[in-house]
């Protein structure tokens, strides 16, 4: 069911894409619309995962890591990718407080996954393996490529609405290109908005199946949001497009089913995954309990990241 809410989000999108370019220039600015989205979809297709990771300032992990959080990390994820039956994805560490972490890549074979020193300080290591088994959940469906093309639609479409008003047709009324410019990003943003929360449900569930532990993914959700709200995430808040591809918002840490925003609301996810902790036959963790547990263990003071 979500497959197909995202082939049908993705329709609408391409249509109302088109739809702006007819009324910006008729039937040769619908063509010519589509012409440069095709055009900034391949360029994003080949080129996406390394901006992203450029712009993180992502650092590969290497084998035998000196510190071991972040060597069982790797060892973690090398594993996890196994059991996904996908390609073992590049590995990579950001030096950022806030605890997060995110899948890019093209497809499978070309696949990336991040996780910031914050995640790595905060979380147990069975925790650190459940996002990993959502990220490489993303990775197996494809999301990376499905977000980023849905990412650039939603920003020609921006583009397009605003050269409606000066470049559309001079016998309309102004108030309709005043329409197209506000309404048709507000609309576009809207289904990215959408895709996004279906694809983070769909990579908690597969992710509870590749690493088999929900519970510890549950945790780790309840974790991340109530560090993220604490610690601002400065890369993001720069380029605040880049938001729906983390596991947890990184502008603010507030997650809710509604219009405008990116990631479901994380009591949904948890809830989720609490069903099908049950359905393994395994209890999930209160949330004190997973408030006193610190990265390897017991906690005592605030986390360290990997770096001290």
């Amino acid at each position: 069911m979500n497959h197909l809410k995202t082939y049908i989000l993705l329709a609408a999108m391409t249509a109302l894409f088109g739809g702006v370019g007819y009324l910006v220039g008729g039937t040769g600015g619908m063509l010519i619309a589509l012409v440069v989205a095709a055009a900034m979809n391949a360029f994003a297709y080949w080129n996406a995962d390394k901006m992203v990771l450029r712009h993180f300032r992502a650092q590969p992990v290497a084998p035998g890591h000196p510190d071991p959080r972040v060597r069982a990390y790797y060892e973690d994820t090398l594993a996890l990718a196994q059991r996904a039956d996908i390609p073992p994805p590049k590995i990579y560490i950001i030096d950022n407080p806030q605890p997060n972490a995110f899948a890019t890549g093209r497809d499978p074979q070309n696949a990336a996954v991040a996780a910031t020193s914050g995640l790595l300080g905060l979380l147990s290591r069975d925790e650190i393996r459940g996002v990993m088994a959502h990220e490489l959940a993303h990775v197996k469906n494809r999301d990376t490529l499905t977000m980023t093309v849905t990412a650039t639609i939603a920003g020609a479409v921006a583009m397009l609405a605003n050269f409606a008003l000066f470049f559309g047709d001079r016998d309309r009324n102004p108030l309709v290109g005043l329409a197209i410019m506000f309404l048709a990003p507000i609309a576009a943003s809207l289904v990215q908005m959408a895709i996004s929360r279906a694809r983070e449900y769909e990579a908690d569930r597969i992710g509870a199946e590749i690493g088999g532990e929900p519970e510890a993914l549950a945790r780790a959700l309840e974790k991340i949001e109530a560090y993220a709200r604490q610690r601002v995430n400065m890369d993001a808040e720069r380029n605040p497009a880049m938001a729906h591809l983390f596991i947890i918002n990184p502008l603010s840490g507030r997650g809710a089913d509604n219009l405008f925003s990116t990631h479901p609301n994380t009591r949904n996810r948890i809830a989720q995954l609490s069903e099908i902790a049950r359905r393994f036959g395994r209890p999930t963790m209160s949330a004190q309990q997973a408030s006193d547990t610190g990265p390897w263990g017991a906690r005592s003071g605030r986390p360290k990241g990997p770096w001290g």
